[in-house]
C-alpha cells in the first residue's frame, strides 16, 4: 500500500511540476511578447491589435505590429521596454513594427512607422547603444536615429 502511496505522489508531484513549467513558459512568452505601456493617454486613443481595435488607456501593454492612433482631440505617452519615450499628437497613426531587446546588453531593434501626425520621441537603450539599430519610417521619408531627441512630423 505504500509502495502504491509513494507512487502516486510522485505522479502527482511531476504531473503540478509540468503543470508550473508550463504556466511559467506562458508567462515568459506574454512577457517577451509585451514591448512598452501607455504611459499618458488623453482623449481618443485607439491600439489596433491583430484586427481588434483595443481602447487606449493608462497601463495598456503594447506588443509588436501594435498601430497606436490617436483622435482629432488624441494624444498619447508610450515608454518602451528600453526605456524609449514615444508621444503622438492628435491625429497621429503609429505602427510598432519591429521591437526586439535584451535588457542584458541593450542591443536590440526598434523600427517604427509613423503613417500621419506628430511624434516626439527621446530614443532609449537601443538606440544609445547602437544609433543605427532605430528607425523611424514616414510616408515621405526613413529616419535612422543619430540623436537622443527628435520631433517628426508626417502629413497624409
Amino acid at each position: 500500500m505504500n509502495f502504491v502511496s509513494l507512487s502516486c505522489r510522485r505522479s502527482l508531484l511531476a504531473g503540478i511540476i509540468t503543470a508550473a513549467a508550463a504556466c511559467a513558459g506562458l508567462a515568459t512568452a506574454a512577457a517577451a511578447a509585451e514591448i512598452g505601456q501607455i504611459k499618458v493617454c488623453k482623449g481618443l486613443v485607439t491600439v489596433d491589435r491583430k484586427g481588434q481595435a483595443l481602447e487606449g488607456s493608462i497601463g495598456l501593454r503594447l506588443e509588436t505590429a501594435d498601430v497606436v492612433k490617436t483622435g482629432a482631440d488624441g494624444s498619447v505617452g508610450i515608454t518602451m521596454s528600453d526605456n524609449s519615450l514615444l508621444s503622438a499628437g492628435p491625429n497621429s497613426i503609429l505602427a510598432l513594427e519591429r521591437f526586439d531587446f535584451d535588457p542584458t546588453t541593450s542591443q536590440g531593434r526598434f523600427d517604427a512607422q509613423l503613417q500621419r501626425g506628430t511624434l516626439a520621441v527621446i530614443s532609449g537603450r537601443i538606440a544609445k547603444q547602437s544609433p543605427q539599430a532605430m528607425t523611424l519610417r514616414t510616408p515621405s521619408a526613413a529616419l535612422a536615429v543619430r540623436g537622443t531627441e527628435f520631433v517628426v512630423s508626417a502629413n497624409e
